[in-house]
C-alpha cells in the first residue's frame, strides 16, 4: 500500500455519495452478526517484546483522560474499564505522562490496584512537561536530570515501584541517544525501570540506542491505513530482536468503518486536525473501508476485529494496543484474538491492501515533524 499526501480526490468521490452513506449501516450489520456468534473473549495468547511477555493485544489509555477525541463518560468508568481488561486477560497496558498530562497514568494506577504484579505497564517520557504541575511547555526534553524527575512522578501516579517498559516518547533532537540509553541503564540498575523502548524513532537512532542498552520494543503508528513501518522499522526489529507495538492500530477509527467523509468531529477532537481525515482524502480512502467490510462479512467478524487480526499476522512479536473508552469496544477489540486466516486468505487480503493508495498525511505537520528523527551524535 502506498500513501499519497497531495490532497487530490479520486474520481467521482467514491462514485457517488450513496455508497458512503451506507457504510455505517454495513458496519452495524457486521458488528451485530459477529456479536451474535461470539461471546466475550478472554485473551490467552502471549507474545514477546524482547524479554517481556505480554498479552497478544494490549490496551492503550491515550483517549481515557477525555482530551484527545472528546469527553468520556466518567473517570470512574475508565478505571472500571482497565479492571475489566485485566479480567478479560489483558496483561499489557500503555500510557504516557503526556496523556492528560498525568491523568492517563493516574487512571491506570487506580485501575490496576491489587493486580499490579499480574500485568506489564508501559509509559513514556520526553515532552517538556513540568514534573510537579503537569504544565505542558514547548517541545521535547530528554535531558537526564529532567527524565529522572519525570520517572519519580510516574512511579507515584502509577502506584508502583517499577516501570516494566519505559519509552522515550519522541527522539529529542538536542540530546544524543547514547545519553538517554546510559540513563536507562542507570534506572534499570536502580530497579525503577525494567526495560526500555523508543517511539517513532529514526532507524539509525534505534541501532545506536540498542548498542548501549538493548531495547525491548519500538512503538510506532501501524495499521491497515499506515504501513510505513514495513519499509525499515519492522525489518530492523527482526534483525535486532526488538518487539514492535502498534499505536493507532485502527487508524483513529477509520478502519472500523465508523467515520467517513460525512463525519464532523466535535470541537477539540484531535482527529479533525489529521490531513488524512479531510473530506476529500477520506472519500479517496473509502476503498480501504470497503475492502475491510467485504472481508469482515466473509469472515463473520467486525471491521475492528479484522483490522487487528491482520496486524497480528505480520509478525509474532507485533502487539497492537487499541485505546478504548467504551466497554463494548474493548470487548470487540479483544475478539480479534480468535480471528484466523488461511495462508491463501492472508495472501489475497494483503495483496488487495497493497493495491490501495492511501491519501493524506497521518498526522498534522508539526506532529509529523517529530517522527522518524535521528538523535544528534554524542560529542567526544
Amino acid at each position: 500500500m502506498s500513501v499519497d499526501t497531495t490532497g487530490q480526490s479520486r474520481r467521482g468521490f467514491l462514485q457517488g455519495a450513496a455508497g458512503l452513506a451506507a457504510v455505517p449501516l454495513l458496519v452495524a450489520d457486521s458488528r451485530k452478526a459477529a456479536g451474535a456468534s461470539r461471546a466475550a473473549t478472554t485473551l490467552t495468547e502471549r507474545r514477546r517484546l524482547g524479554r517481556l511477555r505480554v498479552s497478544g493485544i494490549g490496551l492503550g489509555t491515550q483517549t481515557m483522560p477525555g482530551n484527545l477525541y472528546g469527553p468520556v463518560s466518567s473517570r470512574k468508568d475508565m478505571v472500571a474499564l482497565v479492571r475489566t481488561a485485566v479480567d478479560q486477560g489483558v496483561t499489557f497496558f500503555d500510557t504516557a505522562e503526556a496523556y492528560g498530562p498525568f491523568e492517563g497514568e493516574r487512571i491506570l494506577g487506580d485501575g490496576l490496584r491489587g493486580v499490579r504484579d499480574d500485568v506489564v505497564i508501559a509509559t513514556k517520557f520526553g515532552f517538556e512537561i513540568d514534573p510537579v504541575t503537569g504544565r505542558r511547555g514547548e517541545g521535547l526534553n530528554s535531558r537526564p536530570a529532567h527524565v529522572r524527575r519525570a520517572v519519580d512522578g510516574m512511579l507515584k501516579r502509577l502506584r508502583t515501584d517499577r516501570i516494566d517498559l519505559l519509552y522515550q516518547h519522541r527522539v529529542d533532537p538536542a540530546v544524543p541517544i547514547e545519553d538517554v540509553a546510559d540513563l536507562m541503564k542507570e534506572l534499570i540498575r536502580a530497579g525503577k525501570v525494567l526495560h526500555w523502548g523508543l517511539s517513532e524513532p529514526g532507524p539509525q537512532t534505534v541501532r545506536r540506542a540498542h548498542a548501549v542498552q538493548p531495547l525491548a520494543a519500538i512503538q510506532n503508528e501501524y495499521s491497515m491505513a499506515y504501513r510505513e513501518p514495513e519499509r525499515q522499522i519492522l525489518p530492523l526489529c527482526r534483525e535486532l530482536g526488538i518487539g514492535f507495538v502498534c499505536w493507532a492500530p485502527l487508524a483513529y477509527g477509520f478502519t472500523t468503518g465508523t467515520i467517513n467523509p460525512y463525519t464532523r468531529f466535535a470541537e477539540g477532537d484531535f482527529r479533525a486536525s489529521v490531513p488524512r481525515h479531510a473530506q476529500e482524502n477520506m472519500a479517496a480512502n473509502m476503498p480501504l473501508v470497503q475492502l475491510i467490510l467485504d472481508w469482515s462479512v466473509r469472515k463473520g467478524v467486525t471491521p475492528a476485529q479484522l483490522s487487528l487480526a491482520w496486524l497480528r499476522t505480520r509478525q509474532p512479536w507485533v502487539v497492537p494496543i487499541p485505546t478504548s473508552t467504551r466497554l463494548s469496544h474493548l470487548l470487540e477489540n479483544l475478539g480479534a484474538e480468535e480471528v484466523t486466516f488461511g495462508r491463501e486468505e492472508l495472501k489475497e487480503l494483503t495483496a488487495a491492501l497493497d493495491a490501495i493508495t492511501i491519501q493524506g498525511a497521518r498526522l498534522p505537520p508539526p506532529v509529523l515533524a517529530a517522527t522518524g528523527v535521528e538523535a544528534p551524535p554524542r560529542r567526544a
